[in-house]
């Protein structure tokens, strides 16, 4: 089984353009359900880009309080029984258990943050604080900004795409995933950051999409100190922020970036 899946279909079309039609093809992104297992017991089924999948399992794990900790992720395999795709995770029996007692299995809709929760309690849950330090120049974050679109592969070929990045505090991009829905795509990022061992704390994310609730909350489970988004925060987001020590930035462009939280991170 291959690693990464195709993420774009091409695909025929008529094309109105320069005052005729025109028979062309189209690249046109690819989203697919994809069954989420812990210990082979089913948990929750998404639709999300069928790219970077075990990155989706480990990040959705770790930024849903499903584990306490990175290192009880002890697997994550990718498995196709035709259609079908299965994000397999391995963790300790004592943490299943505590699973099977908030098991939300369920189909969830492209981009649905709190889809499952069955009480309030459950889908406004407040992060621990994330830990002091980290900051950036303002300068340095705004050709972050202006690189992210270099990196963005996919959503360039068909427009439909989400990308959130992994950036330093220098401003270098590390790392980039794409998804249709902008959950998946942070979650594909902190599941690679898992995977490869890095320290969640020496850097930030980009996502090019609204920071609402669910953005900053993953955000700060995962412990990262900073959420950039290229489009505009929600007040309970804002709120969540604040309490977490998390430094969100909405509205974010090259020429333009407005700090509603812990504005000591940009400097």
């Amino acid at each position: 089984m291959p690693a990464d899946l195709p993420g774009i279909a091409e695909l025929p079309v008529r094309r109105w353009r320069d005052g005729r039609w025109e028979e062309a093809r189209d690249e046109v992104a690819e989203e697919a359900p994809v069954a989420l297992t812990f210990n082979s017991v089913p948990h929750v089924v998404m639709l999300a880009t069928p790219r970077d999948l075990t990155d989706l399992g480990r990040g959705f794990a770790l930024t849903e309080a499903l584990v306490a900790d990175a290192a009880e992720i002890r697997a994550a395999e990718l498995k196709r029984d035709g259609d079908a795709l299965e994000v397999a995770l391995s963790v300790p029996q004592e943490r299943l258990v505590a699973l099977l007692a908030q098991r939300r299995n369920l189909a969830v809709r492209t981009g649905c943050g709190v889809c499952g929760a069955e009480t309030i309690a459950e889908a406004i849950r407040q992060p621990a604080a994330v830990a002091a330090g980290g900051a950036i120049a303002r300068e340095l974050l705004a050709q972050a900004l202006g690189e992210l679109r270099g990196w963005q592969r996919l959503g360039a070929a068909t427009g439909s795409l989400h990308a959130a990045a992994w950036v330093d505090w220098q401003g270098r991009i590390r790392l980039v995933r794409e998804d249709v829905g902008r959950h998946n795509a942070l979650d594909k990022v902190v599941g690679a950051l898992l995977r490869h061992g890095a320290d969640r704390h020496d850097g930030f994310l980009i996502v090019t999409s609204r920071a609402s609730y669910e953005m900053a909350q993953k955000a700060a489970t995962a412990g990262v100190r900073m959420l950039v988004a290229v489009s505009a925060p929600t007040a309970l987001a804002v709120r969540l922020a604040q309490q977490a020590n998390l430094t969100l930035v909405g509205f974010a462009r090259e020429s333009q970036q407005v700090v509603y939280t812990h504005p000591e991170r940009v400097t």
